[in-house]
């Protein structure tokens, strides 16, 4: 790390502490916690003891700067003798296996980590006897150097900025760069969402203008007010095919979805839904504007008249143009307004659901509103009616019953459903469900996951088979998409699969065939915590069990699991912690935390090197699907754009 960096930090140690030290400029233990934000005792107190140099219970600035002065500008010999130092907190100048074991102890508590006794005795012997190479019952300073070098990650986090010793806030760098935006990676990779935005965006135009010409006669308000018009006429049609579940779910598995960003229908679904906000409030000011200047010139009605009476006998339907437009306003203000995230997101569901249905009023009253909208209405109304009524007739096909359920840890909810009679569906693929005795008229999306069959509402997920190199992300609960992808992805290489008949020799064929073209898959699971790891472990312990322990060339499906509670290997306070899991995991050839064979990474992913790793085992082409919160999803995409890899997000 540069030095800028690092003066930088002591800057902002050194104001903290002069914020709650006072005048006198000593510290004690709490307000050393305090000050710098370590919240476990243990270390909090080996740090304080360490740094306080004179042994007064109290550390002064000076002497909190010159200690860390020697672990930013020290050698690598320096900062292990400060590790070693932490370790042995007795000061006898070796570790034995009792401070060892409450190091370790300490390390799983700020990791947030759960192990029975048994297992922390397990990883203490495991480190104990590959530290103490003279078997003396203690571990010196010499022997915890040897023991570290064969973890060479590890002597590199030893060398970075004392930043990541005592995990100070981030500072941000500001970089002068070209927005993302504007790079020709993002270009390339939001092609199809972008080319419709030139489209919709130029037919907007075009009608706007065509429709202003054709109005010119009634001056320049009237003329917008008819250009915003004839725009809201085609954004309501392009809003009625968003809505189209059905039609999508089947032009997925069509050329269609080359040329036309299917996977991204609630995202224009929302866009559209704005543009009708803006020019329904520009066409009615426009029309508010001309009434006005009528109601001036000519003296036949007053503005109150023009807008909420049938008198001037504007409209198609009795005149009754202006007080349909002024509701239809209220009802799109509404429905925008109530389809916010901060609504959605704050517990008020129910609000967004009812104001929503409100667009049978919409269509209702646009029809009678404008003498030409039920042109733009009637092919994409019948469609939308017919799935609206096979979709009935599925809910109320029978024999769909609620067979187990499990309430799973953080609040997740594994329900068992008998499938009913004539009901197919597709990897990936997601169910509205309707639970009356909870509430009678909410439809909620439930991910299928259970095994592969052939066969309601289909998901980016689709394209995995049609991948060369699929890298599937899920994050906490986002993993749901994935389970029966993996599943049937692991049903067809058991397919593929050759057993030689004279030995145990088994390799898998790799002939492409129509249906798969996948080369090899690598599947990535982010959790906050380790009982997340519940929800599908029995599954991806199947799963590690179908391949053999080695392939000629590698692995066809490789896990990758990452908590992000446990402190990464770049925190001192984890190093004794990650170097003990990795030795009892390949003792024991399974991860401690997890129980699987893979082992369980702290901390978040450094995309750029996990893309960097996948972009070198050249594959082919890589596909990233994706399921998770939107702030990763960006995270992520952003790192795509920068390889190349086509990203695919799930959406419900």
């Amino acid at each position: 790390m540069s030095l800028e960096e690092d003066s930088r930090w002591l800057e902002w140690v050194t104001k903290q502490f002069e914020s709650i030290a006072g005048d006198d400029k000593e510290i004690d233990l709490d307000e050393f916690k305090t000050a710098l934000k370590v919240k476990e005792s243990f270390f909090a107190e080996r740090f304080f003891a360490l740094f306080d140099s004179d042994g007064s219970s109290s550390i002064s600035l000076d002497e909190l700067l010159e200690a860390l002065d020697l672990l930013i500008h020290g050698s690598e010999t320096d900062k292990l003798r400060f590790l070693f130092q932490v370790y042995d907190v007795d000061g006898s100048g070796s570790i034995d296996p009792d401070e060892l074991r409450t190091v370790l102890k300490s390390c799983l508590r700020e990791s947030a980590i759960s192990l029975p006794e048994e297992k922390l005795d397990d990883l203490t012997l495991a480190l104990f006897e590959s530290a103490d190479k003279d078997n003396s019952g203690s571990i010196t300073f010499e022997e915890l150097k040897a023991e570290l070098e064969n973890f060479p990650e590890v002597m590199e986090n030893l060398t970075i900025s004392a930043a990541n010793w005592l995990k100070p806030p981030d500072l941000e760098q500001k970089k002068c760069k070209t927005p993302r935006y504007l790079t020709r990676a993002y270009w390339h990779n939001n092609s199809r969402k972008l080319l419709f935005l030139c489209l919709y965006a130029l037919l907007n135009v075009l009608l706007f203008i065509i429709a202003m010409l054709k109005n010119a006669h009634g001056g320049p308000w009237f003329m917008v007010a008819k250009g915003c018009g004839q725009c809201l006429n085609l954004n309501c049609f392009v809003l009625q095919v968003l809505m189209l579940r059905r039609c999508l779910t089947w032009l997925r598995a069509t050329w269609v979805l080359r040329v036309l960003p299917l996977d991204q229908n609630i995202l224009l679904h929302q866009i559209v839904g704005y543009a009708i906000l803006i020019f329904s409030i520009v066409h009615t000011g426009a029309h508010v504007i001309n009434f006005a200047r009528m109601s001036q010139t000519d003296g036949m009605y007053q503005l109150w008249e023009y807008l909420f009476t049938i008198r001037p006998g504007i409209g198609w339907v009795n005149g009754t143009a202006s007080i349909t437009g002024v509701i239809l306003q209220v009802l799109i203000c509404l429905m925008v307004v109530c389809s916010s995230t901060f609504v959605r997101r704050s517990g008020h569901f129910e609000v967004f659901y009812w104001s929503h249905l409100s667009y049978i009023w919409v269509w209702a009253l646009l029809i009678v509103h404008c003498a030409n909208f039920w042109k733009w209405f009637v092919v994409p109304g019948v469609v939308f009616l017919i799935e609206k009524l096979v979709g009935i007739a599925v809910s109320r096909m029978g024999g769909l019953y609620i067979v187990e359920v499990n309430i799973l840890p953080s609040k997740v909810t594994h329900l068992v459903i008998k499938r009913p009679p004539f009901f197919h569906f597709k990897p990936g693929d997601y169910v509205y469900i309707n639970i009356p005795v909870i509430a009678k008229y909410e439809w909620h999306p439930f991910t299928i996951s259970s095994c592969y069959v052939d066969g309601p509402f289909g998901t980016p997920t689709r394209q995995i088979f049609a991948s060369e190199h699929a890298v599937l992300i899920g994050a906490g609960i986002g993993i749901t998409p994935f389970a029966s992808i993996l599943q049937s992805i692991m049903c067809r290489y058991r397919m593929r699969k050759q057993n030689y008949p004279n030995c145990n020799y088994s390799w898998c064929e790799t002939i492409k065939d129509n249906e798969m073209k996948l080369r090899k898959v690598d599947f990535i699971w982010i959790n906050r915590d380790q009982k997340s790891f519940e929800w599908f472990v029995s599954l991806l312990t199947k799963l590690e069990m179908d391949q053999a322990d080695e392939e000629p060339e590698g692995r066809f499906l490789e896990m990758h699991m990452y908590m992000t509670s446990a402190l990464s290997k770049n925190d001192m306070k984890a190093i004794g912690l990650q170097m003990a899991l990795d030795l009892l995991a390949k003792k024991e050839k399974r991860d401690s935390i997890t129980g699987l064979r893979t082992r369980t990474q702290p901390g978040r992913p450094d995309w750029a090197k996990v893309f960097q790793k996948v972009s070198e085992e050249k594959k082919g082409k890589v596909h990233v699907f994706y399921c998770g919160s939107p702030a990763l999803a960006k995270v992520i995409k952003a790192q795509c754009e920068q390889f190349g890899f086509n990203f695919y997000k799930e959406n419900f």
